[in-house]
């Protein structure tokens, strides 16, 4: 973190370019504009979308040789952030792969339709994603083991697949957000100099009331879905691999050792089981996990493209061209509240990485909140907040790529019915007109 703070305070002190930004924008051209004009999302590949707009960025770049701007581009793909990312994706891929070819999937849904009214499936799902992604604190961890189960419920019970899908990111981010071991939680309290539990106490205050909405929504949603579900026999130790993941993660395990663990559950399971799916057989088992691996090779290349493609954004100038503008017209605590959210949201459409764009704009929001009087507590949960509500929205991020790759469809399909981030954002954005929670305000 020290190193990202220290290229941040450099490069805030350029004085930015517009022009840094055009590879994001003709990504969103070429990727969202074209899908929509076409009315299909699965015309224009997003690899094909950023590897143009990375040569664009490649382009741009002046003053460089080429081996220079490759140099830079590489450094943004090799981030620690994106790398981890990459392990999470391999293991995640050779996961749900086994974990589909053993049965879990199939017993775990049929045990999940079994103890839950139907009806109350979408709010189930929804709870769970909250619980999990507080305890274990990554959004991630949590959409990588939910979406399966969730995909398998929606085609049994007939219901959208993206809408379920979008249930899983919701609560994901709910929690995410909360959590005391979150990486935004500990980069926004240590850019701005508070406690975790306070900056929890702020940002519970503001989205609790939007999670009880959407909440009651999937409820409401859930009593018009027909009831009348064949409910296939439950194999139990088959749902072993997924009750050990879910457990582990909650415990507060590290992802990669969750995915890990879980793995290694599969197999064991698998082995010990009748004849379906990877049972008994070894090579079985580990064709199946190489299967997993290779069907998320397009989303690794995607990550390490954007990772790369970003960093020559933030070379060029374009965060700070945004900061520049954000800054300097405030005149109102109320106009810097929203000039701090304005710039965090921003910078994560640079970066698609929420972490990075708290400690990215980290300073910048505390001067700012320093000269207007603005409780750190408070800032800290706008940075916290922001960043996380648009990273939930954003196709590009690391959190809707996964998910579409697990349910198979795309990523434009899920934002549509992203309720969560929607009625947080704007609970957030009462909140900040209002004044509220008004204990927080000097």
């Amino acid at each position: 973190m020290l190193d990202n703070n220290h290229s941040t305070s450099s490069q805030s002190e350029r004085k930015g370019n517009g022009w840094a930004l055009l590879p994001l924008v003709l990504f969103l051209v070429i990727y969202l504009g074209l899908s929509l004009c076409m009315g299909d999302f699965y015309k224009v590949p997003i690899t094909v979308a950023f590897a143009l707009a990375s040569c664009c960025a490649v382009v741009q770049t002046r003053g460089l040789r080429i081996e220079q701007r490759v140099k830079i581009f590489s450094a943004g793909a090799g981030n620690d952030n994106l790398l981890m990312m990459v392990w999470i994706f391999i293991l995640a891929g050779a996961f749900a792969q086994s974990a589909k070819q053993m049965g879990a999937i199939e017993a775990t849904v049929n045990a999940t339709l079994l103890v839950m009214p139907s009806e109350m499936l979408m709010a189930g799902v929804f709870l769970a994603a909250c619980f999990i992604s507080l305890s274990v604190g990554t959004s991630v961890g949590t959409i990588v083991a939910l979406t399966p189960v969730a995909t398998a419920l929606a085609e049994r019970m007939e219901m959208g697949l993206p809408l379920m899908v979008a249930v899983v990111v919701g609560g994901a981010f709910f929690g995410d957000n909360l959590s005391f071991i979150s990486d935004t939680t500990i980069a926004a309290t240590r850019t701005q100099g508070c406690g975790m539990r306070d900056k929890f106490r702020v940002n519970a205050l503001i989205v609790t009331p939007a999670a009880l909405m959407v909440l009651g929504l999937y409820v409401v949603m859930g009593l018009r879905q027909n009831a009348a579900v064949d409910v296939g026999e439950v194999e139990w130790v088959k749902t072993l691999p997924y009750l050990i993941v879910l457990l582990t993660a909650m415990a507060g395990m590290h992802v990669l050792l969750v995915l890990l663990i879980g793995l290694l559950s599969t197999g064991i399971v698998g082995a010990c089981t009748a004849e379906q799916g990877v049972g008994g057989s070894l090579s079985a088992w580990m064709e199946s996990m190489g299967g997993g691996v290779v069907g998320m090779g397009e989303l690794i290349i995607v990550t390490l493209m954007a990772g790369g493609m970003l960093e020559l954004v933030r070379h060029n100038g374009g965060i700070d061209f945004i900061i520049r503008h954000l800054t300097r017209r405030i005149s109102s605590k109320r106009g810097a509240k929203l000039s701090i959210a304005a710039l965090v949201s921003l910078a994560n459409l640079c970066t698609a990485n929420n972490t990075i764009a708290i400690i990215t704009t980290g300073q910048i929001a505390r001067d700012i909140s320093v000269r207007f009087r603005i409780d750190n507590r408070l800032t800290a949960g706008i940075l916290d907040t922001f960043s996380c509500l648009v990273q939930g929205c954003i196709p590009y991020g690391a959190q809707l790529l996964i998910a579409s790759e697990l349910a198979g469809i795309s990523p434009l399909q899920i934002i549509g019915h992203l309720y969560y981030p929607l009625a947080a954002g704007l609970c957030a954005l009462v909140a900040i007109w209002t004044g509220y929670p008004r204990r927080y305000e000097k």
